[in-house]
């Protein structure tokens, strides 16, 4: 997994953590992340069954409309966002959300698992018409395909609830974290010499090897708080049966995309069939369904990279 996480960071500001959370029950600690969680939604959800609209169909190119495939280049897990359920379907926020795309565009996605370094190679070789894995959109990965823009994601604290835990101002806390994350590396080290330097005490990181782990090893009481990225901790919150809260807000957000062929028309496709489902509200009714609700946009934008 860390090598995974390691190719997946390379060439982005904000690095996509594989992270698999298994909250329920008594959420007690497990050893190993799998690539399932059958703890929070197991259900298509119903807005993901979106209506055709011709207008928006009649703008797919013609290779892609008389195929009536939208194939689709996905790297799992990644949950909330695309992970397997215990029988082996992928699931996830943006499962539902691309299943809506499609059918607003008259067609039915297909999912083809790839390695996430693969994805981007495979839609400008013309294997994947699309990708869909939590991609940052980057101005690095704009010189090879487009982006169309879907949600916003940055770094985001939980907390037990009724707790007192301020993020900018948490020296003397423990804070769980999943190793090799961003948080891990770059932002809690960087809170913590924070605190030394004013002649507070240090932030005490508690690395695990899972976000499942640093999760309830938050509930558990045996840290103040956690960090990770914002779809991670808003899903753990939800499925946290109100032992979790928010500490504070979204910081050092970044772009969600997804990425297709440089120059295609399909790119403004899926923003028209996108602000179509912002208008209608499915949009919200499938964030709202995963608990990710904090990272909607109001408006997708093709290239909106902001580094």
């Amino acid at each position: 997994m860390v090598a995974g996480i390691q190719d997946r960071r390379a060439s982005s500001r904000w690095w996509r953590g594989a992270a698999v959370i298994a909250v329920s029950g008594a959420l007690v600690l497990s050893g190993c992340t799998k690539n399932e969680d059958t703890t929070g939604p197991t259900k298509e959800t119903t807005a993901a069954k979106a209506a055709k609209v011709d207008d928006i169909a009649n703008t797919v190119p013609e290779d892609i409309k008389s195929s009536g495939k939208l194939i689709v280049g996905v790297n799992v897990p990644y949950t909330p966002n695309e992970f397997k359920d215990s029988s082996g379907k992928i699931i996830g926020f943006d499962v539902d959300l691309m299943n809506a795309i499609a059918s607003t565009l008259g067609l039915t996605a297909e999912y083809r698992e790839a390695d996430f370094s693969k994805i981007i190679p495979s839609i400008t070789g013309g294997t994947f018409n699309v990708g869909m894995s939590s991609f940052t959109d980057t101005k690095e990965r704009e010189n090879t395909v487009d982006f169309v823009t879907y949600f916003s994601a940055g770094s985001l604290w939980a907390k037990p609830k009724g707790s007192d835990v301020d993020p900018s101002n948490a020296c003397g806390k423990k804070v769980a974290v999943q190793s090799t994350t961003v948080q891990e590396t770059d932002e809690l080290p960087a809170k913590s010499k924070a605190c030394t330097d004013a002649g507070k005490p240090a932030i005490t990181i508690v690395k695990f090897d899972g976000q499942d782990q640093a999760t309830n090893a938050v509930i558990l009481g045996q840290a103040d708080a956690m960090s990770a990225d914002s779809p991670v901790t808003l899903y753990a919150i939800k499925q946290s049966n109100g032992k979790l809260e928010q500490a504070g807000q979204i910081f050092d957000s970044a772009p969600y995309g997804w990425p297709v062929a440089k120059g295609s028309p399909l790119a403004a496709s899926l923003q028209k069939a996108l602000e179509h489902l912002i208008e209608t509200g499915d949009y919200k009714t499938i964030a709202s369904n995963w608990g990710v609700e904090a990272g909607m946009i109001d408006k997708p934008v093709i290239n909106g990279a902001t580094s």
